[in-house]
């Protein structure tokens, strides 16, 4: 076994007992990334800094003084500022932006001493399920479908992350999640992803789509190695005013996979018309482990789960018009100056050749549903209807502890294969409700689609209880035995 196939869980003993250095950890993540350049995960490599951070951890653990997650390689997604690293939200305008200081989360990741590899692909400013819209080009999905040679989108926006995990080109990676990000990408390449609950990891440092949706997690190939990440990438943060004061769980300390008393809701709005047979039998295969984990199944109703991606795509793109107005030209990233043209010119020209079609297309989507004459009629009416989505999740906690769904509607698509906005919004209809709600939910894979693609199940838990919800993760990923390699 090399040393790019072992779990987090597994390089942490490893570095534990001396099986191995971190530096070799470090090297070996490094040929690998070398080897996969293909699959153009990274957009930035930073070897000599993942060197350094290896010789570092390697010190500490003679020392008896390191961290939890000394030596573990992982990459960090394009969206979380990294000092002295160029971030770019995989977008043309801010490229060659190099932060003067480093997101909380990364930051938190490092202090518990995690070697970064490199800067990971992903959709331009988050907006995409594919991958489709970065400005660096798009991920490959490491996976290919039986008797086909096309290539399959990773999923997004979180692609390069679950592409480079997926491939064994890191330990674990950071994602952030505004309408199913972290989860269909992992459902997508047969890896594990946890959004935890709305304020549980600071967004302080991390480029900004939706400000009331954005939330950061991880995305790892098992789920005491989300769980081991999640514990330090949690905490409050007096730098995020909607980050949350609350004690950190040690998360995986606390899994046990026993799902006795704990009992499990299926919505039924879920069993979309025309589902798909395999999900539909997938889905009804993860009721019957979690059963046999000790767990009770009850049917419940969301009522306004149908209104969820029309109210997504109405609050999503208001904030993203807004968040997106500072990037102008005027104090970093990009700049566009047309001969003669005065500041308003600057602007639109900085703006046009700096933003891609789908993030144009988001903000004036965004802008639309915010002026005078449309603002009640959209922004306001969308509002109303993601508080009735929040209370529905109230009220189905009243009758169960967590609910199981499937985490996307189909397998991995080819590139291509969804060139209609609207076919590309839908990839999200069973994680955005979630999200709108603030929920912790986590994807894991549960099996292989008739051409051998990784499919994973979702559950959603009540707020906080992140515990609960890895916990049910951990008795389906035992059931499943999911072993199957891309």
């Amino acid at each position: 076994m090399t040393l790019t196939d072992l779990t987090l869980g597994g390089m942490k003993a490893g570095l534990a007992a001396r099986d191995f250095s971190a530096v070799e950890l470090a090297e070996a993540h490094l040929g690998a990334m070398a080897n996969a350049r293909h699959l153009n995960a990274f957009i930035v490599e930073t070897p000599e800094i993942a060197q350094a951070q290896a010789a570092a951890a390697d010190a500490a653990l003679a020392r008896g003084d390191a961290g939890p997650l000394a030596g573990i390689p992982i990459g960090i997604k394009d969206l979380f500022c990294t000092r002295g690293v160029q971030t770019t939200a995989g977008s043309n305008i801010l490229k060659g932006f190099i932060p003067e200081y480093e997101s909380t989360v990364s930051g938190k990741l490092l202090a518990d001493g995690a070697v970064m590899l490199g800067k990971l692909n992903m959709d331009e400013f988050a907006m995409g399920s594919s991958n489709e819209t970065s400005a660096y080009g798009k991920v490959i999905s490491p996976w290919q479908a039986k008797g086909s040679n096309r290539q399959l989108v990773p999923g997004g926006s979180s692609g390069g992350s679950a592409a480079a995990v997926a491939a064994r080109l890191c330990a674990g990676a950071t994602g952030t999640d505004t309408g199913g990000s972290i989860r269909q990408p992992a459902s997508f390449v047969g890896i594990a992803g946890i959004k935890p609950t709305y304020g549980r990891c600071s967004r302080w440092g991390v480029v900004a789509f939706a400000s009331s949706l954005d939330q950061a997690g991880p995305m790892a190939r098992t789920v005491e190695d989300c769980a081991l990440l999640l514990t330090s990438m949690s905490g409050h943060d007096p730098k995020d005013s909607t980050s949350l004061d609350l004690p950190v769980p040690d998360f995986a300390a606390g899994l046990t996979g026993d799902l006795r008393g704990r009992r499990i809701g299926v919505p039924k709005e879920y069993r979309l018309d025309g589902m798909d047979a395999t999900i539909a039998r997938l889905w009804d295969q993860g009721l019957e482990w979690l059963k046999a984990a000790g767990a009770t199944i009850v049917d419940v109703s969301l009522p306004h789960t149908r209104y969820a991606l029309p109210v997504y795509y109405i609050i999503a793109p208001a904030e993203a018009s807004s968040n997106l107005a500072r990037y102008d030209g005027v104090r970093y990233g990009l700049r566009v100056t047309p001969p003669g043209g005065n500041l308003a010119d600057m602007y639109a020209a900085t703006r046009a050749a700096g933003f891609g079609a789908e993030v144009q297309r988001r903000i004036m989507i965004g802008t639309y549903v915010l002026s005078a004459g449309f603002y009640d009629a959209y922004y306001t009416q969308a509002q109303k209807v993601r508080t009735l989505i929040a209370q529905d999740f109230e009220k189905a906690w009243e009758v169960c502890d967590l609910l199981l769904t499937p985490t996307a509607p189909s397998a991995a698509f080819a590139f291509g294969d969804k060139a209609d906005p609207l076919a590309m919004y839908l990839n999200d209809v069973f994680t955005v409700p979630a999200s709108l709600a603030g929920l912790p939910a986590m994807s894991v894979p549960a099996g292989l689609s008739p051409e051998g693609l990784p499919l994973g199940l979702q559950i959603i838990g009540r707020p906080l209880d992140e515990a609960g919800v890895l916990d049910a993760g951990l008795a389906i990923e035992r059931a499943a035995g999911f072993g199957a390699r891309p």
